[in-house]
C-alpha cells in the first residue's frame, strides 16, 4: 500500500494519541528500570530475529491485519511477561522499540512501524491494567495455580480484543473493507496463538519473581524462539508459493491485456463461494489460488488469437480451447497447488457434457472447477470489456440461476448468491476499462468465449 487514505492517517494519529497518554503517567512511576529496559532490549531483539523478511502484518495499516493472525506473526511472551510484571504504563513502554525497529519491506514504512508501536503499546497497557486489577500482581509473586491462570487469562484475552478492534478499524479505512466485514474473524483467530504465548510470558513472570531471578525467566524464551522460527519458515514458504503466483498472473496480464485483473477477481469470487459451502480455511485457500491460476494455460496460447479483434475461426477456437490442458500441464508439478491443478483443467466443463477439454458430465466434474466455473463467469458479466459494457451484479446473477444445472452447478450458484446477500461484491482488482461496443452474447458462455474482445474463453 503505497498511499493511505486520509482517514486512515487519522487513526493511526488517534491510536498514537492513545499510546502516549497510556504512557504519560511513567515520569512519576518508581519502576526497576532496568526490568523495563531488558524486556524491551529482549522483545526487540526476539521480533527482529523471528520475524520474516517481508511478512505482512507487522507494522502494516491495511488488509495485513487479516494476513497475519497476531500472536503469529510477531513474538509476543516478553511483552505479555511485562504486562504480567510491570505496571500498565511501563508495560506500554516495552513495545515501542522493537515495534519502531521492526523490518517494514512495504511503504510507506514510517506509518506502518508508528501504527504497530501504538498498537501494541495500548493492546499491553490495557492487558496489564486487566491482570493488576484481578489480583495478578499478587498471583505472580505467589503463584496458586490453577488461580493464577485466571487474571493472565483475562489479560490474554483482553489484548486479543484490543488489537482485532484496532485492527478492524484500519481494515475499514485503509482498504475500504466493508464494516460488518472489517472485524469479522479477527479476534478469533488471534485467540490460540495469543494464549500459547501468553502461557509463555506468564512462566517468564512467575520465573522473574521466583529465588531464581530474570536468567530462570530466560530459559524460557528458548523453546518459544524455536516455534516462532519454525513458523517464521512457514511464513518464507508461503511467501515463495505467493511470489509464483503472482509472477504466473503477471505473465498472464501482459499477455492477454484486456482481461487485467480477471484473475484476481475470480480468485476472490471463489473464496466467497468456498467459505458459503463450509470448506475449512486450507480448502479456501487452494481453491483461492485455483482462480486466481485458472487461465494460466493463456500463456501457452499465440498472442495473435488472444488479441484478435475479429471472430475466431473454429481451428482457432480450437487452439484457444487447449488452454485448460496447456494451463494444468504447467501447473502439475507445483505441489502445494494440491486440487487446484484439477480446477484448472477442467473449470470450462459443463454439466451437460457440453463443455471441454473432456465433456465431463455432472459430478465427474471436480468440486473445485465447479466453483470456478462460476466465478469465473460471474466476473466475465460484471466487469466491462472492450465489446460490451459491464452487467449489474443482479442481472449476471440471474442469468446464473438460468443457466444453472445445464452449464453450472446450482449448489455453487446458489452460494455466491448467498454471499453477495450477505457482504456485497467489492473486488480489490479493478480491470482495465475500454470503450464498450455492442454485446456479443448475452450467456455467461458466451462471455466466457469472448474474454477479451470476441475473441477468446
Amino acid at each position: 500500500m503505497g498511499s493511505v487514505p486520509a482517514w486512515a492517517r487519522v487513526y493511526v494519529a488517534c491510536a498514537v494519541l492513545a499510546a502516549l497518554a497510556c504512557m504519560a503517567p511513567l515520569p512519576h512511576l518508581h519502576v526497576p528500570w532496568w526490568a523495563v529496559a531488558l524486556l524491551a532490549v529482549l522483545y526487540a531483539g526476539c521480533e527482529r530475529i523471528t520475524l520474516p523478511r517481508g511478512t505482512r502484518g507487522a507494522g502494516a495499516p491495511g488488509r495485513d491485519a487479516r494476513d497475519a493472525p497476531k500472536g503469529m506473526g510477531t513474538f509476543l511472551p516478553v511483552l505479555l511477561a511485562g504486562a504480567f510484571l510491570l505496571p500498565p504504563p511501563a508495560a506500554a513502554l516495552v513495545a515501542l522499540p522493537g515495534a519502531l525497529l521492526a523490518r517494514v519491506e512495504q511503504r510507506p514504512r514510517w506509518l506502518r512501524r508508528v501504527w504497530r508501536a501504538a498498537q501494541l503499546a495500548v493492546a499491553i497497557w490495557a492487558t496489564s491494567r486487566v491482570h493488576w486489577a484481578l489480583g495478578g500482581r499478587d498471583a505472580v509473586v505467589a503463584p496458586h495455580f490453577p488461580y493464577a491462570l485466571v487474571p493472565a487469562g483475562a489479560g490474554v484475552l483482553t489484548f486479543c480484543l484490543v488489537l482485532a478492534v484496532l485492527d478492524g478499524g484500519i481494515l475499514a479505512l485503509a482498504d475500504r473493507v466493508p464494516v460488518r466485514a472489517a472485524w469479522r474473524g479477527l479476534f478469533a483467530r488471534s485467540l490460540a496463538p495469543v494464549a500459547v504465548h501468553g502461557l509463555a510470558g506468564l512462566m517468564m513472570a512467575v520465573l522473574w519473581r521466583s529465588p531464581y531471578g530474570p536468567v530462570a525467566a530466560l530459559l524460557v524464551l528458548l523453546p518459544m524462539y524455536v516455534s516462532s522460527w519454525v513458523f517464521a519458515q512457514y511464513h518464507r514458504e508461503r511467501a515463495a508459493h505467493q511470489a509464483t503466483i503472482r509472477a504466473l498472473v503477471q505473465a498472464v496480464d501482459i499477455k492477454d491485456g484486456y482481461t487485467r485483473g480477471h484473475s484476481e477477481r475470480v480468485g476472490q469470487a471463489s473464496m466467497m463461494i468456498a467459505r458459503e459451502l463450509g470448506m475449512d480455511d486450507e480448502r479456501v485457500e487452494v481453491l483461492r489460488f485455483a482462480g486466481i491460476l485458472h487461465d494460466v494455460g493463456k500463456l501457452g496460447v499465440p498472442t495473435r488469437l488472444l488479441r484478435k479483434d475479429g471472430p475466431l475461426t473454429p481451428e482457432e477456437r480450437r487452439v484457444i480451447e487447449l488452454h485448460p490442458e496447456y494451463g494444468h500441464e504447467m501447473v502439475r508439478g507445483i505441489g502445494f497447488l494440491g486440487e487446484a491443478r484439477s480446477a484448472i483443467l477442467h473449470h470450462h466443463e459443463r454439466l451437460d457434457g457440453s463443455g471441454y477439454p473432456y465433456g465431463l458430465v455432472g459430478a465427474q466434474i471436480p468440486e473445485f472447477a465447479r466453483v470456478v466455473a462460476v466465478a469465473d463467469a460471474f466476473d466475465a458479466m460484471t466487469s466491462t470489456r472492450s465489446y460490451r459494457r459491464a452487467r449489474p451484479v443482479p442481472a449476471a446473477l440471474e442469468e446464473l440461476e438460468r443457466c444453472s444445472g445445464a452449464q453450472f452447478d446450482p449448489g455453487m450458484v446458489g452460494a455466491l448468491v448467498r454471499a453477495l446477500d450477505r457482504y456485497g461484491w467489492h473486488p480489490a482488482v479493478t480491470a482495465d476499462v475500454h470503450p464498450p461496443a455492442p454485446a456479443v452474447s448475452s450467456t455467461p458462455q458466451g462471455d466466457l468465449q469472448n474474454l477479451g474482445g470476441r475473441r477468446a474463453p
